[in-house]
């Protein structure tokens, strides 16, 4: 009883109150009234006010005016003032600034601080007078100096941008600091932030903190955002999200364009809030539609990721180019990227140069990594490798770790700058310490080819591990080819699978092409032609020249698919036009054997030509075969010998047998048996099976060498056993005479039938002169061993 008791009473005191304030107005008013209408300037002015504010009477500006002007015209400052205001904002009156001025210039002539203050302004802005800084400070300055905190805190900005005065920071921490101690948010935040960044006093994050809370804690929303970013940053506070994000929105609630932006950003990262991408673009959207550049941008990037609103590009562009219009340079770069790839708006190179170069000449450093590679190009630009460094470099001097790695590979290649691979190396360091996955592949790529650093396979390996984490498949491939060869680790073909299939099944052309070859191979899996296949038609997919050439091989071997020797030409072409020698020279075989094409010696000696050049050895064999035969070309000894000689000194055995046949007869160069026996030798050291007979011939009959019949026949027995049919004969030969080895009539007689099963033809007269030496018996018993031996694949010939 005694709460209800109470309640009433207290109502009923709030009532009484209400209605005292209530007469105490309407005594003011009728005292105001009598006196203005006695022409006191002072009650004129009191209803003036009244009218303007609508206390104790229906609001009305017209009549504020009229009250005002009559206070004004007697010389009340305050008056004077406050009709000045009413003509600058339009109020009662037409919009009039000059008007307002000469009101403000009347009291503040009379020494009155706030129309001083007034005057400053318009003066600062150049709104009713011509815009004089000067003038601005000396009004400042006057209001100022008789405590005014408003003109305080201006005079100090005029101080802090040298703006009617010599800039003078610590004159302008002054300023603040006689404004701030009276309690004035403005100056307080701008005092704290004189400390925040260190201008005109010692940087003290804490005092910053300290100014910022007292102006915050009034309700001034610019100190609420700054006290805001210290929690959000941990600057002079403990970082502390939830108190950033109470800061930022009560700075947003009042409509505070950059708090507003900044709780979008909390609220897209999940930071003292719920993540929420729908509550992002609210407020993002509420701080772009009153113009803030960084919101904009923000919005755009929303629409165009789909994120927390539907996806749209033309939207996207829209919020884009409002930011970049006002200079926004992360707007712009935006903006040039969808230019750049044709979202939200037609494909435009140019268009797209254009903004980035607008950012980039901010120093923004993502824009200048992208006009950089505009110049690399040659998209939108004239291609030009000096301008895109230059760019490159600007960008990578800010940290800018895809610049650092693109100005490290332009080192690397020489391109814009001298080939220099220690520099290389030291912006691949740079952006690969930053944790960029692309700089440490090329890092690693640099330790495992020794360039700008010693060679080091371990930590080549180090380095692509760090770049897998990151899910590079650069790296994967490159891992992937360190097992495969055992370089930094131990040789593990499964490993090197592995590699080769993540980074394959990402994509990656190259790793594509070397896993279809391990399962050519069998190494490290089970062989699988048509898995082999699979894998090079998908990095064929992708316009990759070696698994076009080797799915050439594959058709035309008929392994994993039938073989199609068309199907097969037409993969190596595609590979031999972009100048893949292997395939240059398949093609060129082709062309010789007519197979998949119609027989043509001319074309294949073009293919070859083209491998040929590029150093593959096979290939200028096959040249130098041409020209040695004149097939496809006017014959040619010596060319013949220049063909054989590049091939044979990268130590293809083929050639090198050609080339000791060349120094044998003495065509196109001098006949030289030693030196036909040194290339010879060479070429049998590698297994050839025609060095073997024709090195065993210059035994036999002593060119070049000492003669000597029993290594002769041990030359001849090698390569008879592989099936050469000259060999076999001249080993039949050998044991016709007993020339290095025991006289043997069958022997003899088996290694030459095996000689005429392999196609050695005018054999006639030697079989008849063997039959006239042999029985019958055991010319039967010769041809048996001679079969027994050819189905046995010469493991069964004694």
């Amino acid at each position: 009883m005694r709460i209800l008791i109470f309640l009433i009473v207290s109502i009923s005191l709030a009532g009484c109150t209400q209605d005292r304030h209530q007469e105490d107005i309407e005594a003011k008013k009728a005292a105001y009234f009598q006196q203005a209408e006695q022409g006191d300037a002072h009650g004129q002015f009191n209803l003036g006010v009244m009218y303007e504010d609508g206390k104790g009477v229906s609001q009305d500006d017209t009549q504020a005016v009229s009250w005002y002007r009559k206070a004004a015209e007697q010389g009340h400052a305050r008056a004077q003032t406050n009709l000045g205001r009413m003509y600058k904002k339009g109020r009662g009156v037409s919009q009039d600034y000059e008007e307002a001025v000469s009101w403000y210039r009347k009291a503040a002539e009379q020494g009155y601080a706030r129309a001083q203050t007034n005057l400053g302004w318009m003066y600062e802005k150049g709104i009713g007078v011509s815009l004089d800084n000067k003038e601005a400070v000396s009004w400042y300055r006057k209001a100022a100096e008789q405590g005014h905190a408003r003109a305080q805190t201006n005079l100090g900005w005029m101080y802090k941008e040298g703006r009617g005065v010599s800039q003078d920071d610590k004159e302008a921490v002054s300023w603040y600091r006689k404004a701030a101690e009276q309690g004035y948010a403005r100056a307080q935040t701008n005092l704290g932030w004189m400390y925040d960044e260190g201008r005109g006093v010692s940087l003290d994050d804490k005092e910053a903190v300290s100014w910022y809370r007292k102006a915050a804690e009034q309700g001034y929303a610019r100190a609420q955002n700054n006290l805001g970013i210290m929690y959000d940053e941990g600057t002079g506070v403990s970082q502390g999200d939830k108190e950033a994000v109470s800061w930022y929105r009560q700075a947003a609630e009042q409509g505070y364009a950059r708090a507003q932006n900044n709780l979008g950003i909390m609220y897209d990262e999940g930071r003292g809030v719920s993540q929420g991408d729908k509550e992002a673009v609210y407020w993002y959207r509420q701080a772009a539609e009153q113009g803030y550049a960084r919101a904009q941008t923000n919005l755009g990037w929303m629409y165009a990721d789909g994120t927390g609103v539907s996806q749209d590009y033309k939207e996207a562009v829209s919020w884009y180019r409002k930011a970049a219009e006002q200079g926004d340079a992360r707007a712009q770069t935006d903006l040039g990227s969808m230019y750049d790839e044709g979202r939200g708006v037609s494909l435009d190179y140019k268009e797209a140069v254009s903004w980035y170069q607008k950012a980039a000449e901010q120093g923004y450093a993502r824009a200048q990594t992208k006009l950089g590679w505009m110049y690399v190009e040659g998209t939108g630009v004239s291609q030009d490798d000096k301008e895109a460094v230059l760019w490159f470099r600007k960008a990578a001097e800010q940290g800018d770790a895809l610049a650092q790695n693109n100005l490290g590979a332009m080192y690397a290649e020489g391109r814009g700058v001298s080939q220099n691979y220690e520099e290389a190396v030291y912006w691949y360091r740079k952006a690969a310490e930053r944790g960029h996955a692309l700089a440490q592949n090329n890092l690693g790529t640099m330790y495992a080819e020794g360039r700008g650093v010693s060679q080091n396979y371990e930590e080549a390996v180090s380095w692509y591990r760090k770049a897998i984490e990151q899910g590079a498949m650069d790296a994967q491939y490159n891992l992937g080819l360190s097992y495969e060869r055992g370089v930094g680790v131990i040789q593990d073909y499964e490993e090197a699978v592995l590699w080769f299939r993540k980074a394959a099944e990402q994509g990656h052309a190259l790793a594509q092409n070397n896993l279809g070859s391990m399962y050519v191979e069998g190494r490290g899996i089970s062989q699988n032609y048509e898995e082999a296949v699979s894998w090079y038609k998908k990095a064929t997919e992708q316009g990759h020249a070696l698994a076009q050439n080797n799915l050439g091989v594959m058709y035309g071997e008929g392994r994993g698919v039938s073989r199609d020797d068309k199907e097969a030409v037409f993969w190596y072409k595609k590979a031999a036009e972009q100048g893949v020698g292997d395939a240059q020279h398949n093609l060129g075989m082709s062309y010789e054997q007519g197979a998949g094409v119609t027989h043509d010696d001319k074309e294949a000696v073009y293919w070859y030509r083209k491998a040929a050049e590029q150093g593959h050895a096979r290939a200028q064999n096959n040249l130098g075969w041409m020209y040695d035969k004149g097939i496809g070309v006017s014959q040619d000894d010596q060319e013949a010998v220049s063909w054989y000689g590049k091939a044979a000194k990268q130590g293809l055995a083929t050639a090198q047998n050609n080339l000791g046949v060349m120094y044998t007869e003495g065509r196109g160069v001098s006949q030289d048996d030693k030196e036909a026996v040194s290339w010879y030798r060479k070429a049998m050291e590698q297994g050839d099976v025609d060095a073997q007979n024709n090195l065993g011939v210059m035994y036999a009959k002593g060119t070049g060498v000492s003669r000597d019949e029993k290594k002769a026949v041990s030359l001849y027995t090698k390569a008879a056993e592989q099936g050469l049919a000259t060999a076999q004969y001249n080993l039949g030969s050998m044991y016709a005479e007993g020339k290095g080895v025991t006289k043997n009539d069958k022997t003899s007689y088996m290694w030459l039938k095996l000689a005429q099963y392999n196609g050695k033809e005018g054999m006639q007269n030697d079989f008849d002169i063997m039959t006239k030496r042999m029985t019958l018996i055991d010319v039967n018993e010769a041809k048996k061993r001679a079969k027994i031996c050819l189905e046995s694949d010469y493991i069964r010939c004694n």
